[in-house]
Formats: C-alpha cells, structure tokens, sequence
C-alpha cells in the first residue's frame, strides 16, 4: 500500500512541475525589444551656418599674402537616401570679412578683400544611422576687391570653384549639425591700372581653407 500512495505522490509532483512551467512568470512574459528604424535623411532642409577662413592673396605685381576673416549665413538644400548612400544639392550664402594687406613691393599697402561667398554643391554621403560623412563640390561665387593709397583699385565678382568634405550628425528628431572644410577658389580678375605699379595692367586673385559648422531643419 505503501507503494502505491507514494507512487501517485510522485506523480502528482511531476504533474504540478509540468503545469508550473508552462504558467506565465510571475511578472508576466519578458519584455519584448522596441524597433528603432534607421534614420532617413531624404528632404528638403534650411539652416544656418558660420566659422572662419585663412588663405591667398595675389598680386602679379606684389606677389601673394596671407588673407584671413570670419563668415556666417544661410543654407538650403535637399537629400535623396538610396539604402545607405545620401545624394544631395546644397547652396548656401556667407557675409564675409576675409581681407589682408601687404607692404611688400607695395610701400603704402596693397590689401585685398572678399566680403561675400556662395557655393552650390553636389554632396554624396554614407549614412552611419545617425551619422552622416560626406564629399562635396561644385561652384563658388564670391566679390574680390583690391585697393591701396593712390589709385583706384577695383573690384569684381569671380565664378570659381569649391571642393571638401565633413560629417553631420542627428543632434534630436529632424534637427542635425554639421562640421565641414572647403577649399575655394575664386579665380582672378583683371584689376587693370588700379594696382600694382600704375603702370602694367594687374590680376588680382583669391583663394581660401574654410573651416565652419552649421544647423540644419529637415522637413
């Protein structure tokens, strides 16, 4: 007799083990893992902009000297995202006070300005989910001005050419923020008897390293 009510004692325990494991845990089943989907960077965007710049100057008659100075401005542009690759068009429009001067072969001062700068650019990124580094170039339009003491000097607005690159990343919802450099290229312009020595015709150019960050709004 014995046996046999121990037997349905042990029974009875392999059934209630049974049951327990199939009973949802004491605080209900595990939690399951939110999807996050990748960000996108498709749209048209606008934002601001603003950093510094430091470069050349040249004179066919004086040679070439440091230029350096501030920008800020405005930015729009728009991105098409294919799987992780980013195409976009980008321009934007900078105050500028880039200037400098030289003594040398030029005893009152010969200086050199740019006091403003466009580009519109191609840009192709690789997208990192929130992280976004990228090339870009395409064409840079900006006023070259030279003068010294005594002549007229003269100014012009050049069409040259810009090419770099940077990074942007997502700083909260459609809100991102960028670094980038360019080398820009403004070109020459004949500034005639105005500068250099009053006598030959002279070629005034201007190029320049821009370093600037910038926040932009994705719509």
């Amino acid at each position: 007799m014995k046996r046999v009510v121990f037997a349905c004692l042990g029974l009875l325990g392999l059934v209630a083990t049974a049951n327990a494991a199939d009973l949802p845990g004491r605080y209900g089943p595990p939690p399951q893992p939110v999807y996050v989907p990748a960000y996108n960077w498709s749209g048209f965007y606008i934002g601001i902009n603003g950093g510094g710049a430091w470069g050349d100057a040249k004179w066919d008659s004086v040679g070439t000297y440091d230029v350096t100075g501030a920008m800020v401005g405005g930015t729009v542009g728009y991105n098409w995202q294919v799987t992780q690759w980013v195409f976009g068009l980008e321009g934007d429009i900078d105050w500028t006070n880039i200037d400098g001067e030289t003594n040398a072969a030029c005893p009152f001062g010969c200086k050199s300005a740019n006091s403003w700068l466009a580009t519109v650019r191609g840009r192709i990124g690789y997208s990192f989910d929130r992280f976004l580094p990228y090339i870009t170039g395409g064409l840079a339009l900006g006023d070259i001005k030279a003068s010294q003491p005594g002549f007229g000097g003269g100014d012009d607005t050049n069409v040259g050419w810009t090419v770099g690159g940077g990074f942007e990343f997502v700083i909260a919802g459609n809100w991102s923020a960028k670094a980038e450099y360019l080398y820009v290229d403004l070109g020459k312009f004949n500034c005639g008897l105005g500068c250099g020595n009053g006598i030959n015709p002279d070629n005034v150019s201007l190029t320049s390293h821009v370093f600037r960050g910038g926040v932009n709004f994705r719509f």
